[in-house]
């Protein structure tokens, strides 16, 4: 199934939070598509029977990850914790956003874990976890939350992260632990270079989020520079920044795959040679996936995809689904699309008939160990960062903030939303 999560009335509910990416904080899995279409069918409610099955073939285990994901103040003493029932913990893995490795501990009886050290103030963290029933089914879990911070201080949590390799379309997104009213003396203290020379200008998208990014994507083998010199600028009535930090990262090769619904094929072009085409399984009528210019902001091997947490239930008929191994998932939206491996459905589906719940299907095993599959390969050769442009679909253009998708907006629109 692929997943989606709604964000226009009734369609596209919660699970959005402008924090809630640019922390690298992350809101459950979940597909759901756009404006119903009524032009005919294509195989969704076979497709909804297939991925019900599924569902009850799926781990019985259940994770549970405290504090509540998208957390943005939580303690830093005994909040974190992880535990499960029906099932035993195999593995919890809990790092900061700079990728530090936080000790911790499963109990005796497998049925929870904590970490081992007093958490740092003002810090994103993301777990992972795995568990096993009784049967031996494996069950997946992520989730990320940030620590509380000073009162009377804001920080700016950004991604991407300082020494990574990025994709061309990744912007610089930072997410202010705190509402910014003075927003041109925060921008004034911060600046994003290139070492490619392009111009680069800052949008704020509410009073905590302020995204970078040049007039086009950034060019391929270039450096990125973000410095934060906002120790002691006044943000609000109050309240001051307290981080003096520079962050690099690198600009890889370029990579922009497109993905024709109407043809229902991915072409992935690489330097601007065509690299492969796939067959893929997109929204819907009933669930289209969104069109436009979408930035990969998260990879997993597998995790969960829960159609409760987007409104999918057995009373609207659109069929309910909770699968805890979805192979090869690459983050799209906020609201949760996807562009995934799916094992449950046949063949035959992927370059004929769109039937998802509005991610992009592509064909998988069980279990992501499959290298040969057009999925594992797809996610073995893209970067966070890499654009996934979506042509030819029955929904309209991904809001710009619904992700990092600030490419939607024209380089005009994009300056307009300067506080400079």
């Amino acid at each position: 199934m692929e997943k989606r999560v709604m964000t226009d009335g009734k369609r596209r509910k919660g699970l959005m939070a402008a924090s809630a990416l640019l922390g690298g904080v992350l809101v459950l899995t979940g597909c759901n598509e756009g404006e119903a279409e009524s032009n005919g069918t294509s195989g969704g409610s076979s497709q909804a029977q297939v991925d019900e099955a599924a569902a009850k073939d799926a781990s019985q285990a259940r994770i549970a990850i405290s504090p509540k994901n998208g957390a943005i103040n939580a303690g830093i003493n005994d909040d974190a914790k992880v535990t499960v029932t029906d099932g035993k913990l195999t593995q919890v893995t809990m790092t900061t956003q700079d990728g530090k490795a936080v000790p911790g501990e499963i109990s005796a009886d497998g049925t929870s874990w904590k970490p081992g050290e007093q958490l740092d103030r003002a810090t994103t963290y993301k777990i992972a976890a795995t568990a096993k029933d009784a049967q031996g089914r494996e069950a997946h879990e992520n989730s990320s939350f940030t620590t509380v911070s000073q009162a009377n201080s804001f920080i700016g949590n950004f991604t991407p992260e300082d020494g990574s390799t990025v994709g061309v379309g990744m912007p610089v997104s930072i997410n202010f632990s705190k509402a910014i009213t003075d927003k041109k003396a925060v921008q004034s203290g911060i600046t994003v270079t290139s070492s490619a020379g392009q111009e680069v200008v800052g949008h704020w998208f509410n009073a905590q989020r302020l995204d970078f990014r040049p007039e086009q994507y950034w060019t391929a083998g270039s450096t990125v520079t973000l410095k934060l010199n906002l120790d002691g600028v006044e943000g609000a009535d109050g309240v001051y920044g307290v981080q003096q930090k520079t962050v690099t990262f690198k600009i890889g090769r370029s990579q922009v795959s497109t993905v024709d619904v109407a043809a229902k094929t991915m072409k992935v072009v690489r330097d601007g040679k065509t690299l492969k085409t796939i067959p893929i399984s997109a929204g819907s009528p009933d669930n289209p996936t969104y069109n436009g210019q979408m930035v990969i902001s998260e990879k997993f091997k597998e995790t969960r995809m829960n159609g409760a947490t987007v409104g999918f239930t057995d009373d609207d008929g659109k069929g309910e689904y909770d699968i805890k191994d979805v192979p090869h998932a690459m983050r799209l939206s906020t609201s949760g699309t996807f562009i995934h491996g799916n094992y449950w459905g046949a063949d035959s589906v992927f370059g004929n008939v769109n039937t998802s719940h509005g991610c992009v299907g592509l064909n998988d095993v069980k279990g992501a160990g499959d290298p040969g599959q057009p999925a594992a390969w797809f996610y073995d050769n893209s970067l966070i960062g890499d654009v996934v442009v979506v042509k030819n679909s029955k929904d309209k253009t991904i809001a710009p903030d619904n992700g990092l998708n600030g490419w939607n907006m024209s380089w005009a629109e994009w300056k307009a939303g300067s506080a400079l």
